[in-house]
């Protein structure tokens, strides 16, 4: 493509702070790094903060595709075609100085960094003409200021984002109207001790086919999980709506079919990640650590729970607070204390229970900030509130399961606290697309707040 119809993109601090390698995902446009990006980065990246990693992480690869560049090249552009790491970019990325502006061609004054910034991308879009500039940035009020200011193209970072909408995010199930069965001229099942399986045509269903996607009709006739699919039949384990509704997990049962089609993916050893998705009170949390406690305590599969939580405060908080890693995280995992004393409710000695179980199945409470380097063997990982998790950050945690641990991931799109994250770009919807049709993994989205009507009204009304 000629250099008149490719782009430059200059890119914002907070975009390589959500991923530190964004400026190789541009394909043949050219990227143009400011530099007071890089000074914000060099003041990020001492912080005893999460985020300062993130920092130096960019910092090292944008030296290692500049390294052997003059200084002059790296002002007009060095190719990062050949960049070690694996990527399609064959763009320039170029550090732009935007300190050496003229003040009279300066139109936003004042020494705010988002200023200079937008400065230096009206001064290229004044000066690159006809060439398309574009300012990317995941600050709103940035992107409201430069198109204030004259700048024609200001984009959000969406190069991770994998669906448009939030509303086409798997559900990990497929209702079908009417009754399942009227639908299916042909069906070849096949039964195996207690497991039917049945292959059916495609057709039969409305929309697109996951393994490991239930699939249950209105009239609660039918209920089963997509075991596998090709492009002309679908093989369809029988799960019995009923046989669903009944199975119990440390003495809880499901309350309606979305409750039932989570303890299944949970108690299923053969699911590796079950992905928990739904409002507040919708039983998330309790589900997942029923299910815990009956495979460690009851059946013997794992061999301890480790539970654990991201929150945007944990990094700078959690050292001041006394004793040791465990109890300086319980205060964020009060969730899980409260589930815990809501099923062993109706025991005699409720304080003594809870001890005795917390050290039968050997529950621990760690920070995801120490979940680096660390590879966990045959345990239950509950990962509550993963919601304020970038995609990058879930990578790192997914990736500490080692040989026979299950990891449960559970979050509410609506509740993100993070200032950078929203629900396209959370790290909860990214891993529930990118792992939709993975044979290990299983996703639900639990409909419906079982806490208290008072919390199922402010949830559909508030």
């Amino acid at each position: 493509m000629s250099e008149a119809h490719t782009k430059i993109y200059i890119l914002d601090t907070n975009i390589l702070l959500h991923e530190p390698f964004a400026f190789l995902n541009f394909q043949e446009h050219d990227v143009y790094i400011p530099m007071t990006v890089l000074e914000e980065l060099d003041a990020i990246k001492d912080r005893k903060k999460d985020v300062s990693r993130d920092a130096r992480i960019a910092i090292r690869a944008l030296e290692e595709a500049l390294q052997d560049a003059p200084p002059e090249d790296i002002v007009q552009g060095v190719s990062i075609a050949k960049y070690s790491a694996d990527h399609s970019s064959t763009g320039n990325l170029a550090i732009f100085p935007d300190h050496l502006l003229n003040q009279e061609l300066v139109t936003l004054p004042g020494p705010e960094n988002d200023n200079h910034i937008i400065n230096a991308a009206l001064h290229l879009q004044k000066e690159k003409s006809p060439r398309q500039v574009v300012l990317v940035t995941k600050d709103i009020n940035m992107r409201l200021k430069a198109k204030g200011a004259g700048l024609e193209r200001v984009e959000d970072y969406k190069t991770d984002q994998l669906i448009s909408d939030i509303k086409y995010l798997s559900t990990g199930y497929v209702e079908v109207e009417g009754e399942f069965w009227e639908s299916v001229t042909n069906c070849d099942s096949q039964t195996s001790g207690r497991e039917t399986v049945h292959t059916v045509a495609r057709e039969v269903l409305p929309q697109t086919v996951f393994i490991n996607q239930y699939v249950f009709d209105q009239n609660h006739h039918f209920a089963g999980k997509v075991v596998e699919h090709d492009s002309a039949n679908v093989r369809l384990k029988d799960l019995g709506y009923e046989r669903m509704m009944g199975r119990t997990a440390w003495g809880i049962s499901p309350k309606n079919f979305h409750q039932a089609m989570a303890l299944d993916s949970l108690l299923d050893t053969n699911i590796d990640l079950t992905l928990l998705t739904g409002p507040a009170g919708s039983g998330k949390t309790l589900l997942a650590l029923a299910a815990a406690l009956e495979m460690v305590v009851e059946k013997g599969i794992y061999e301890k729970i480790i539970v654990t939580r991201n929150t945007p405060e944990i990094a700078e908080s959690i050292g001041f607070l006394p004793g040791t890693e465990e109890e300086k995280m319980a205060p964020w995992l009060g969730a899980i204390n409260d589930a815990l004393d809501f099923l062993h409710r109706h025991d005699e000695c409720r304080d003594s229970s809870m001890r005795y179980i917390m050290e039968k199945a050997n529950i621990q409470f760690k920070s995801v900030n120490f979940m680096r380097g660390r590879s966990i063997q045959k345990s239950v990982v509950i990962l509550d509130e993963c919601q304020n998790m970038t995609s990058q950050q879930l990578k790192t945690i997914i990736t500490r399961a080692g040989e026979g641990t299950k990891l449960i991931c559970c979050g509410n799109l609506a509740q993100i606290d993070s200032n950078y994250l929203s629900p396209l770009t959370s790290g909860l919807t990214y891993i529930v697309e990118r792992f939709k049709d993975f044979e290990g993994s299983a996703t639900v989205h639990i409909a419906g707040v079982m806490r208290s009507r008072l919390a199922s009204f402010a949830e559909n009304n508030l």
